[in-house]
């Protein structure tokens, strides 16, 4: 753990916990702060996820979110405090680019669906281009898509978010999984209620 509730639970945020009476609940967690370091399990984590969503906000204070995603695994933990994945061609609107430059503050917010999953992260980040090393430690190989620079997000705080309203949702890979299984076992039905009519002979 680390001296950073601050972060997490800003001063104005602890304020207004006080006035709704929410805050005696966190006090432990105040005092205490939240984990900087990336631990084994957030690394497993986000090796099996396939989308995020990148929060930035301009030097000037205008927020933006932008989706992130790729194969499962997209985001490489490059070591215990840094996070990197590659930023593929898109719209060229480079807005999250342009507010990492004038502003590092950044948030990934970490979405696992089916298991109604989320974790949130705060931390710092930015962009490198022009690494050719970088980008193949990052980039999938198979996956279609254009890389044109890298993303590295050094982590300040993470915190498990509760799994209340996340509604189950599964990729088309996982459901074809599912179906695999009970196409497999509607199979071995049939064939043994071939197997029991042929036995018994004609009705």
């Amino acid at each position: 753990m680390s001296d950073n509730t601050h972060i997490v639970l800003t001063p104005a945020a602890q304020a207004a916990m006080a006035a709704r009476g929410s805050i005696a609940g966190y006090a432990k967690k105040i005092a205490a702060g939240y984990p900087d370091r990336i631990t084994p399990d957030l690394a497993g984590f986000i090796t099996e996820l396939d989308t995020a969503l990148l929060a930035t906000t301009s030097a000037e204070g205008a927020p933006y979110i932008q989706h992130r995603g790729g194969p499962k695994g997209f985001i490489k933990v490059l070591d215990d405090k840094t996070l990197g994945f590659a930023d593929y061609a898109g719209n060229r609107q480079y807005i999250t680019v342009s507010n990492l430059a004038g502003n590092d503050r950044a948030f990934l917010f970490l979405l696992d669906f089916a298991n109604r999953q989320r974790i949130k992260v705060w931390g710092r980040a930015r962009v490198v281009e022009g690494d050719p090393k970088l980008m193949q430690r990052l980039v999938d190989p198979g996956y279609r898509a254009r890389p044109e620079r890298a993303i590295l997000f050094t982590v300040e705080a993470w915190d498990v978010n509760c799994s209340q309203h996340i509604t189950e949702r599964y990729t088309q890979a996982e459901v074809a999984i599912a179906v695999s299984g009970l196409r497999d076992r509607i199979a071995e039905l049939e064939a043994e209620l071939a197997r029991v009519r042929g036995q018994a002979g004609p009705s």
